[in-house]
This record gives structure tokens, C-alpha cells and sequence, in this order.
């Protein structure tokens, strides 16, 4: 049977997250009925990684096997015709019976948008988190940097997360400022379950002043969860990236997303 990638973009507000539930709408049961549409049968999909509800995606990643053929367009255009307008695949490929779209990546990469301002966001209210306090960039960035590495990450891993350990690898992790938000990314070999945000709701602890950037080292060594900050919203994360061997030979989206609040993008 061929084994298709196919690369994935999604708004996740409306979403119990990506895997599938009996009884709430998430993004593999749209992106699995939008499939079986066009192969005529049931198709089941692995994803690269699966994000919360309300979480976003421009580089989600998945793939499937089918006993049919059909031309890539049919898994590009087809399929789109048949997902709802906050779903949207945006590239097909065919790597070999060896991909795994979750067990052949090496990295993973998130974003997590936050606007640091008086009032909370109207039009950006499902796009980006929000903190009625200023933040200082430069403290974070420098809090930030002793997560790079191989830790054990327990200070940081939501109390139903089901990963066998607890140790992960930061590859890098900055803090920026691009016009009226703070940019925060995570690249890392994988996540824990709410690592990232509450990663991100720690860092804000240090910006906002109510902790030194020392504080962030003695909150991952006590490997205690009710230590480090709060849990940040759903709404300001993106899946922006998923990276694999080279041989697999898959398309490499720019990093994203890109908003009014965002001058460009690196």
C-alpha cells in the first residue's frame, strides 16, 4: 500500500484539540472523514504531534497507508474540498513504507504568540495569549536559557501526562519582540503534555518581575509542578515545525504564523 505525508494547517479554536473523541469535534476526526471521502473507504491517520484543544497548527505533519491510488491532487484539492475552512492541507508527499510521521522526527518546534498590553486582544482574542502586565523580554530570554538540554522536565509536565519519562531535550528556546508581541519558540526532540505552555506561563513569571531569572533553574530542579508558574492559554500556541531526515526529502514550510501584531518573520 503507498504511504502518503501530507502536511497540515489548522486554527484549533473550535477544536477539542487534535485526536479523535467520541463526543467533541477535533481535528484528526475531520482530517479522517475528509480522507475516507476520497479513498472510498475508512483511513486512519498518525500525526507528528498531538495539540490541545485550542491549539494551532501550521506545520502539522501525518501520515496514512491506503490500498487505492489516487493522483496527489486528489489528496491535495479533494481532500480540502471536503474539510471545513479552519482546516486546510497544504502539501502531499510520498516518502517510503519507513516514514512514521511521529517516530522518524527528530525535532519538533512550537510558537507561542503573547501580547503584552493593558487591555486584552478583540480581534486577536483566539490568535495570541495576553498578560495586562509589561514584560521584560531580556529576563526571560536569560530564564529561558538554563532549559536548554536534556532535563528532566517534571517541573513542567501537566499531572495526566502519560509520556513513559520525563526527560527531554531543548535543542534552543529564545524569547523576542516583533512590534506589539513576544515571541517565544521551543525547538526540542519532543514535548511533554503542556510542557510548552507551562514553560511559557513560568518565563512570564520572570518578565512581569515577580521572580529573578534565577528562579526558573531552582523551579526545574526540584522536578515539582506546583513550583513553576501557571499554565499559559491555549490560544497563543502553533505547531510551526516538524523536522526529519534529510532522505525522506519532505517540504519545509517557513516558519509561522505571520499577523498584524508581527513585523515579518525570521
Amino acid at each position: 500500500m503507498p504511504r502518503i505525508a501530507l502536511g497540515i494547517e489548522y486554527d484549533g479554536s473550535a477544536y477539542h484539540g487534535w485526536q479523535r473523541q467520541a463526543h467533541a469535534p477535533t481535528i484528526q476526526a475531520c482530517v479522517e472523514t475528509a480522507l475516507e471521502a476520497v479513498a472510498c473507504q475508512p483511513v486512519s491517520v498518525t500525526a507528528a504531534g498531538r495539540t490541545d484543544s485550542g491549539v494551532h497548527a501550521n506545520a502539522q505533519v501525518v501520515h496514512f497507508d491506503v490500498p487505492v491510488e489516487r493522483p496527489d491532487r486528489a489528496w491535495l484539492k479533494g481532500v480540502n474540498s471536503h474539510l471545513p475552512a479552519d482546516i486546510g492541507v497544504r502539501w502531499v508527499a510520498r516518502p517510503g513504507a519507513d516514514f512514521d510521521a511521529r517516530r522518524t522526527a527528530i525535532a519538533r518546534r512550537y510558537r507561542y504568540l503573547l501580547m503584552a498590553t493593558p487591555l486584552a486582544p478583540v480581534l486577536l482574542r483566539q490568535r495570541v495569549g495576553w498578560s495586562y502586565q509589561s514584560l521584560d523580554i531580556r529576563r526571560m530570554h536569560k530564564a529561558a536559557q538554563v532549559l536548554v538540554g536534556e532535563h528532566d522536565f517534571s517541573s513542567f509536565r501537566a499531572a495526566g501526562c502519560q509520556a513513559k519519562h520525563p526527560y527531554r531535550q531543548i535543542h534552543s528556546l529564545s524569547v523576542t519582540h516583533q512590534a506589539d508581541c513576544v515571541v517565544i519558540d521551543i525547538r526540542a526532540n519532543a514535548f511533554l503534555h503542556h510542557m510548552d505552555r507551562n514553560i511559557v506561563g513560568t518565563l512570564m513569571r520572570v518578565g512581569a518581575g515577580e521572580q529573578s531569572p534565577g528562579w526558573v533553574a531552582d523551579v526545574l530542579a526540584a522536578c515539582d509542578r506546583r513550583l513553576a508558574g501557571p499554565t499559559a492559554g491555549a490560544e497563543g500556541l502553533y505547531f510551526v515545525g516538524v523536522e526529519y531526515p534529510d532522505c525522506y526529502d519532505l517540504p519545509k514550510p517557513s516558519v509561522g504564523p505571520v499577523f498584524a501584531c508581527i513585523e515579518g518573520d525570521e
